[in-house]
């Protein structure tokens, strides 16, 4: 009698926790309202993503964004995508997993090979930005930035760009071939600390390159702060570049302002990304056109029926 009703009892267990799973694609509401989220007004990655889809007067402006929009980082909005059956937003390719879907855009699938055909329109340049050459606390924290910025070009630095997601530019040379250009990295950096910020949409690549360098280069302690793309030139050479966030390094997943001219020789490009439409794993889209963007974050369309029927 024990046995049975432990049985029984398993099997009922099992049956509610399938009860308790996500919405399955014959089962969602049709007629619930979108959830719109997005990034703020200094992102790199919201002013891809609203000049990709002909929406310019929203990449600086949440006054004509659809009301009861939410604002989250790239992190957010990613994680928030698991979660919210009927919610949108838009995230780095980089960071795409198959935690969540992301859609084709104007009918092509968000893939590196697609991107890189330019057949799927929704890319952006990944770039960098260090301090005026001048301007470092010392030579070491200097000749480790530049040495930095040399390895991010190798092809050591390609493949881990391309692991993470992202596009490489083209690279000719191993680090093993010029890292005599850099005597820096042949002494103990242990002490030493390079701090690295901006965009958090290439945060996870920034990670993963200086994870793989500073063991080449003496051990340097990598500082990760990244805040938005805007961040990026402005705590390296702009009005916050001598305060408590100051930075070595600075990335921004944008095309740099006129404002933001830097000194000369200390910007350059890193990688290319694709900006990608993102829904939860249940929903029954699949893909969307810019028009229909336009709509949704301009508050037109405010339910998924306008787009699935």
């Amino acid at each position: 009698m024990k046995k049975l009703f432990l049985v029984i009892l398993s099997i009922t267990f099992v049956f509610g926790l399938s009860a308790c799973g996500d919405t399955t694609e014959e089962e969602w509401d049709t007629s619930s309202s979108i959830s719109v989220y997005t990034r703020d007004t200094t992102s790199g990655t919201r002013a891809g993503f609203m000049g990709g889809i002909g929406f310019d007067e929203a990449k600086e402006d949440d006054g004509v964004l659809v009301d009861g929009f939410v604002i989250k980082d790239n992190t957010g909005i990613f994680s928030t995508m698991q979660t919210d059956e009927f919610g949108i937003g838009y995230i780095s390719m980089a960071t795409l997993t198959d935690d969540v879907k992301g859609l084709a855009f104007n009918g092509v699938e968000p893939t590196i090979a697609n991107t890189m055909a330019n057949e799927y329109e929704l890319k952006r340049p990944f770039n960098y930005v260090t301090r005026a050459l001048d301007d470092y606390a010392s030579d070491t924290e200097k000749n480790i930035t530049l040495a930095f910025v040399a390895f991010m070009k190798t092809l050591d630095g390609s493949d881990i760009i391309t692991n993470q997601g992202a596009i490489p530019l083209e690279s000719t040379q191993t680090w093993d071939e010029i890292k005599a250009d850099y005597p820096v990295c042949e002494q103990d950096n242990s002490g030493v600390t390079i701090k690295f910020g901006g965009s958090d949409s290439i945060e996870k690549i920034a990670k993963a390159l200086t994870e793989s360098f500073a063991p080449k280069c003496g051990n340097f302690v990598p500082e990760h702060d990244h805040t938005g793309s805007s961040d990026g030139f402005k705590r390296t050479q702009g009005e916050e570049k001598d305060g408590d966030n100051y930075k070595h390094i600075g990335f921004a997943s944008r095309p740099f302002k006129d404002s933001e001219a830097g000194a000369e020789g200390t910007q350059g490009q890193l990688a290319n990304d694709a900006i990608v439409a993102i829904v939860h794993k249940s929903n029954p889209l699949n893909g969307v056109t810019a028009e229909e963007l336009v709509k949704i974050y301009s508050g037109e369309i405010t339910t998924w029926d306008e787009l699935l029927d």
